[in-house]
């Protein structure tokens, strides 16, 4: 089947646009504080909660990149997979999440403080941009293919209307305003791809058809790809989501712990739902569209679908997307205004001036992120690349402040640094040549030198005088 544009589905992007813009104003008059600003005023409910985890998480890593593109390049059982790693994660920040809201931080960089000193806040803060700006780029790319399939706007040119949206969107309301719009997007999303699997399914032919039309190799366990490369996809998104910031932010917004257990609780069923669908959604799409970017499976199928539901799907799509792009780009920004500014910069800062910086901010880290789609071909690299720069740099010292107390002050800077500096090494001289992802390298090296480093060291601080008393 050839490819051909909807242009009548840019009015379901257009419309859910403009409720999302006035839903994002009517919430921002209710911010009186920087804490309304990135915590919510820590009022989330476990529902709104649910569907602002659940948005954050499966934004265009997933609707463009994660599921989407594992199914389109490689096959249906590497992509339906890959919702494990997630799983595994949420079940572990769920056995944690009452030490995460009881912390009492704004940001992952300064729950690192608390136990490994200063410099460990600063390489924190420093990881947490590097990261957070290459996930909002290629939120950026996934608007661009929506705008692209829709109308036939130029990827190029639909990526630099995408981040004026996502930059301006950001900067209105924080998390007040973001969180009751990732909820309703959730719950759109979820109707969207449950409606739209068996049309899809029926103008694909069926699911003999479909099969019949994707290469051999997309039938097996791995798809076209070795253990070694799935892993390679895997464990970056395990170790981001472990620690990853917007979460442990969102965690700390809820009403009360009872909140936050039936808001990840909601999280993980939403979970179940939402990425097996998108696998074998674009799936379908391989089959249908054997020639488009990776990056458009699942947003393509809503041009085969009928216009009410194409229009649902799409306009929910866009939504994902653009809240994610919003969070991430709200998080690098409260890291820079809490974590570099607040404590080196400027420390004598009110709150009122960290809002109007935070807001400052926003679109230079925007543009940041821009300039980042022009380095990385696919929505794929970007991802993997943001995911373990995080999830090596940051996640094994940060989980170590919840689950292994007895870690030194030394190991976590060390494996903090260890991870950063093998991920960059890697990524920008091996990858390419090896075929291996980075994670593989960097992630077991910070976990040994973080457990190595505390053996040697652990008679030399107060943490284990303290432990031992």
């Amino acid at each position: 089947m050839e490819f051909s544009n909807q242009p009548i589905l840019i009015w379901f992007v257009v419309g859910y646009g403009v409720f999302m813009l006035l839903l994002g104003m009517y919430y921002s008059k209710k911010i009186s504080s920087s804490e309304d600003f990135i915590l919510a005023g820590k009022s989330l409910g476990p529902v709104v909660l649910m569907g602002t985890l659940l948005a954050t998480w499966v934004g265009s890593g997933s609707v463009t990149g994660g599921q989407n593109s594992l199914a389109y390049s490689f096959g249906i059982w590497p992509a339906l997979m890959s919702t494990l790693p997630s799983l595994i994660g949420i079940g572990t920040i769920f056995l944690i999440s009452s030490k995460i809201k009881h912390y009492g931080k704004y940001t992952v960089a300064e729950i690192l403080e608390v136990k490994y000193g200063k410099v460990a806040s600063l390489l924190a803060a420093l990881i947490i941009i590097l990261a957070f700006v290459g996930i909002v780029s290629y939120q950026y790319q996934g608007l661009a293919y929506i705008l692209n399939i829709s109308i036939g706007i130029p990827v190029g040119t639909g990526t630099i209307i995408a981040a004026a949206i996502i930059i301006f969107l950001a900067g209105i309301g924080g998390l007040m305003s973001v969180a009751p719009t990732d909820a309703f997007s959730a719950f759109l999303v979820i109707f969207g791809l449950i409606i739209a699997l068996p049309i899809a399914l029926s103008v694909g032919g069926g699911w003999s058809e479909i099969t019949s039309n994707v290469p051999e190799s997309h039938m097996s366990a791995t798809g076209s790809l070795s253990f070694i490369q799935l892993m390679g996809y895997y464990i970056p998104t395990l170790f981001l989501l472990l620690g990853d910031q917007n979460i442990y932010q969102r965690m700390s917004s809820s009403m009360n712990d009872k909140s936050t257990k039936l808001g990840t609780a909601g999280w993980i069923l939403g979970l179940i739902i939402v990425t097996p669908l998108i696998s074998i959604l674009a799936f379908i799409s391989r089959s249908m569209f054997p020639d488009i970017e990776p990056g458009m499976a699942l947003i393509a199928i809503t041009s085969v679908l009928p216009v009410v539901i194409g229009g649902i799907l799409i306009a929910a799509l866009t939504a994902f997307i653009v809240t994610t792009g919003n969070s991430y780009l709200l998080s690098a920004a409260t890291s820079v205004i809490y974590d570099f500014v607040g404590k080196y910069m400027k420390k004598d800062i009110n709150d009122h001036q960290k809002l109007v910086y935070t807001r400052v901010l926003i679109p230079i880290l925007g543009i940041i992120a821009f300039l980042l789609t022009m380095y990385f071909p696919t929505v794929l690299s970007v991802q993997m690349y943001a995911y373990t720069v995080y999830g090596a740099g940051i996640t094994p010292a940060l989980l170590a402040v919840f689950l292994f107390p007895k870690v030194t002050k030394p190991a976590g800077l060390a494996s903090m640094a260890s991870g950063l500096l093998a991920t960059l090494f890697w990524e920008f001289f091996y990858v390419q040549s090896t075929g291996i992802n980075s994670a593989l390298i960097s992630v077991p090296i910070a976990f040994i030198v973080l457990f190595a480093v505390t053996l040697f060291t652990k008679g030399q601080h107060n943490e284990m005088k303290e432990v031992s008393e």
